[in-house]
């Protein structure tokens, strides 16, 4: 996780919270949260990294969509941090 960008850990996020996502519901999240519209450009390229570290896996819906789901790495990854930050989020 310590390699990934921020905007790659809220991917990351919303992928594991979501059953199966395809790239337009993770893209209507993240525009919820960022309150500002996210392109393609940055979405697609930013999931395929994601795909490349093994920590989600991609897979076909049909021909024009894909879904995505964390892998058990992404899943430790996720968990982990989770640790981490609580320690010092913490009451």
């Amino acid at each position: 996780m310590h390699d990934l960008t921020g905007f790659q850990r809220d991917l990351l996020v919303v992928v594991a919270g979501l059953d199966e996502p395809h790239g337009l519901a993770i893209k209507d999240e993240l525009e919820s949260y960022y309150e500002k519209k996210i392109h393609h450009g940055r979405l697609y390229p930013n999931l395929d990294t994601l795909v490349e570290k093994g920590l989600v896996e991609k897979g076909t819906v049909d021909r024009r969509t894909n879904s995505y789901t964390t892998t058990r790495r992404g899943r430790r990854e996720l968990d982990a941090r989770q640790e981490w930050e609580g320690r010092y989020l913490s009451e």
